[in-house]
């Protein structure tokens, strides 16, 4: 009887559902909890949330491992920042070139299911109906995949999301790639510029984790993006790389030069993935070329990045690619200073710096580059509110001093090796371009701390600073110790998911799929 009576329910109950589904279907389909499209509209929340995501994970802000993965086992280590104490997979790991396939698909990886997904679903919607939000996507686009480019070369980019029958998603060449991040960067200018007096800030400010909704400075970090790009270009293309830096200096609205201009993604109340990498697994420490340089050069910055070992005022980073048995011999070394609940992609110095070498290749705008480099190493000071930024700049003597690993002589740099840097901080308007280039770089390498990956993509356009190579080289021959690493392979899984495509792509590359080829802007 009970269960005849269950059935007779469930039978009016669908009558009077199926009924109600013809006459009333949004009315009773729709969860009571849930937003229209229309809605999100409204708040604008159909494209800023995704964007919200976009930045987030720039650098994924919520999973340390896959952090680790993205981006501190690889172009940290790379550019000379940091080097870590663990011997991952039996000392054979990036450190020492023994590239690791399912550790290097994670930069692109994040990439493209966090940020690239996120632009292009926000810009689907906002397409010829919200400008704003269509141009604030186009940028945090070009600043995620500009950093995948200079990770592997060839990537997924103007194709994005067309599935080609025959070959799969077609990739771009770096070159096409680039000049394709130029054209969207000046389109996306173009509409935010058009944007400041015609759209209340209110719109996107909930959303935007860097600058609160200010379009100038969003605007302001897009010239500075343009003209990194551009100089990035200037061995290798060097008519298009003027072009492109020109319009970035020549901008009404400028380049990053506040000390809140600083283009740094608030992650509250997240802490910064490197804290845990450092002080919970304790696989993050000082680099060597860091310590010599920093050391040798009295540098007030010091303290403000790294922790001295031992309670002393002492300062020991790991060099890179050397034998380690046991993570205890080098965990001692000095930690980095514990960081905000910030992740930095561009410092205002950078935007000096750059100002600086452009000046060097007389690019209109530019200015004068020795005045630029002091801005730049002055801009840095007020970033760490440090004092005396005038008697830093006048020292002609300072020097790196010599690596000395207390723990191995082997891994000791001494006075007069080739890779020891003997630039001085003071500027010398005599010498030789190439001086005044490393002066610059070096100065921008201290001051871009920790942001790796540009770290990384500048040493390999310019060679400096100078760093020390690897100790112990497990590529099997596919990398050069005194060439460094130039690039990491392409995904393996795109080798799986996307077969075809990735041999096309191939055949763009300087030489084979691996970490000894270089990128098509790296002349070194």
């Amino acid at each position: 009887m009970k269960q005849r009576k269950n059935i007779a329910w469930l039978t009016l109950t669908a009558i009077l559902l199926g009924s109600a589904c013809t006459r009333k279907f949004e009315d009773l389909n729709t969860n009571p909890y849930d937003f229209t499209e229309e809605e999100l509209s409204a708040d604008y929340r159909l494209m800023g949330e995704p964007l919200s995501q976009a930045q987030l994970n720039l650098l994924i802000y919520n999973d340390p491992p896959t952090a680790q993965l993205q981006q501190n086992l690889n172009a940290d280590i790379f550019g000379g920042y940091t080097m870590t104490p663990t011997p991952f997979e039996g000392n054979n790991n990036n450190s020492n070139y023994g590239l690791i396939f399912y550790w290097n698909n994670h930069p692109w990886n994040v990439t493209y299911s966090n940020v690239m997904k996120s632009c292009k679903f926000a810009q689907d919607k906002a397409r010829n109906k919200y400008p704003d939000f269509y141009a604030w996507a186009q940028i945090l686009k070009v600043e995620a995949l500009h950093r995948i480019s200079d990770i592997y070369g060839p990537i997924i980019y103007s194709q994005y999301g067309k599935l080609n029958a025959d070959k799969g998603v077609d990739y771009d060449t770096q070159q096409k790639a680039y000049y394709n991040f130029f054209s969207d960067l000046d389109s996306a200018i173009t509409l935010l510029t058009d944007s400041v007096n015609k759209h209340a800030a209110e719109r996107i400010q909930q959303f935007d984790l860097v600058y609160k909704g200010n379009y100038t400075k969003w605007i302001r970090f897009a010239n500075t993006l343009r003209l990194r790009l551009a100089i990035r270009i200037s061995g290798v293309d060097k008519q298009k790389a003027q072009l492109e830096g020109e319009a970035a200096l020549n901008h009404p609205m400028g380049l990053l030069r506040d000390k809140d201009d600083i283009f740094a993604v608030d992650i509250s109340p997240v802490t910064n993935p490197l804290n845990i990498m450092c002080y919970t697994w304790a696989d993050l420490r000082m680099s060597a070329p860091m310590e010599s340089i920093l050391t040798g050069y009295k540098d007030p910055r010091l303290p403000k990045y790294f922790v001295p070992v031992n309670g002393a005022n002492e300062y020991h980073g790991i060099r890179q690619g050397i034998r380690i048995s046991a993570k205890e011999q080098y965990s001692g070394y000095s930690p980095i200073v514990k960081l905000d609940k910030k992740i930095t992609f561009m410092t205002v110095p950078e935007a000096w710096f750059l100002k600086a070498e452009a000046a060097l290749y007389g690019w209109r705008g530019a200015g004068n580059a020795e005045e630029n480099y002091s801005h730049g190493v002055a801009a840095s000071f007020e970033q760490y509110g440090l004092p005396n930024v005038n008697d830093y700049l006048q020292n002609s003597t300072l020097k790196a001093n010599p690596y000395v690993d207390p723990r191995n002589s082997e891994n000791n740099v001494p006075a007069g090796n080739r890779h020891l840097s003997t630039i001085t901080i003071k500027w010398e308007e005599g010498a030789a371009q190439e001086e005044k280039l490393e002066r610059i770089i070096t100065q921008k390498w201290i001051a871009m701390f920790p942001e790796g990956q540009e770290a990384w993509s500048e040493f390999r356009r310019t060679g400096y600073p100078k760093l020390f190579p690897v100790v112990v080289n497990n590529s099997n021959n596919t990398i050069s110790t005194e060439k460094f690493i130039r690039r990491l392979p392409l995904p393996q899984i795109e080798y799986i998911t996307n077969p075809k495509a990735v041999e096309e792509a191939k055949k763009s590359l300087k030489g084979p799929d691996n970490g000894g080829t270089p990128l098509w802007w790296d002349l070194k």
